[in-house]
């Protein structure tokens, strides 16, 4: 018999961790983030209940139509021949920033990237925070016929290897719902605490089923993959947003996606979450300047270095 754990924090019941977990955890919308972390940590991967507004969501839907629309499928096998995609999301939509700002999702990420690190300055040690910023942006329609996507783990990018720390954290919204029929994503429980030796099998794999609106959190090491659409006449859409260390190279180039007049509309905090800050202590300036600068008028040929260790 599972046996539970209950927090003083909490009035949410957490079923001990077991080897294969039979499902995905589903939280509810007013779940904290510390739950939601706590989940991530024993499962890999964790589904919250409602996490957008329907309103911000239809108008995200919207703005995203005319692109998804004429957007060819893509290729065989990884990226589908019965998927479209469309990426670069906050050049196409000012709602993408709802989207990020979603406290369970942003708060997650803060708790799991944003470590603290010291090294030796001339003061004497320093210590600095891991910033974060944007990596990917994607909205996936899997059509009828689509086959399930090879399970994989979305951190080889950074070229991590496991179990170890963790370099990012995504969120896939459910911009329609999400059935074991109609392509639901398939998540492996568990398997971010595996080593880089243990494949994942299909039959290990469970359908993250969820209502529109609701968003599944998983870590960049949990073995995923989109699932197959057996249905005639239903589309599954999901819209991806991941995060990771800010010394870490982006998927997705937002430098070259949004053009900086986009950049310039959204508020201050979205633009450091795309790349235009310093990585901490001194990664990613402008002639050594915080890259910000590059949002302003100022002529940044000719600013003078600043000494970023300070």
């Amino acid at each position: 018999m599972m046996s539970i754990r209950k927090h003083q924090w909490m009035s949410i019941e957490l079923p001990a961790q077991t080897a294969n977990p039979a499902s995905i955890m589903t939280l509810p919308s007013s779940a904290t983030v510390d739950q939601v972390v706590e989940v991530l940590r024993r499962d890999g991967g964790v589904i919250v209940a409602d996490m957008l507004d329907q309103g911000v969501l239809d108008r995200f839907n919207a703005d995203l139509e005319p692109f998804l629309s004429r957007v060819p499928y893509g290729e065989a096998s990884f990226t589908g021949a019965r998927t479209r995609r469309c990426a670069a999301l906050f050049a196409k939509s000012m709602a993408t920033a709802d989207l990020l700002m979603q406290p369970q999702f942003l708060g997650a990420c803060e708790q799991i990237l944003a470590d603290d690190f010291s090294y030796p300055h001339t003061t004497g040690i320093a210590t600095v925070r891991t910033t974060l910023q944007v990596s990917v942006t994607q909205a996936i329609e899997i059509w009828p016929g689509q086959g399930a996507q090879p399970l994989h783990r979305d951190d080889y990018l950074h070229h991590r290897h496991h179990p170890g720390p963790d370099s990012q954290v995504q969120v896939l919204y459910a911009a329609t719902d999400f059935t074991a029929r109609n392509g639901a994503t398939l998540v492996v429980p568990g398997s971010h605490l595996w080593d880089d030796v243990r494949t994942p099998r299909l039959d290990e794999a469970v359908p993250a089923v969820m209502r529109r609106g609701s968003g599944l959190i998983y870590l960049g090491s949990t073995y995923h993959g989109g699932g197959q659409n057996y249905t005639m006449d239903e589309l599954r859409t999901a819209v991806i947003i991941s995060l990771t260390r800010g010394y870490l190279r982006q998927e997705e180039n937002q430098y070259l996606v949004v053009p900086l007049d986009i950049v310039r509309r959204y508020p201050p905090k979205i633009q450091q979450l795309l790349g235009y800050a310093l990585s901490p202590p001194f990664c990613g300036w402008i002639e050594m300047c915080d890259p910000s600068v590059a949002l302003t008028e100022t002529d940044i040929s000719v600013l003078g270095a600043r000494d970023l260790l300070t």
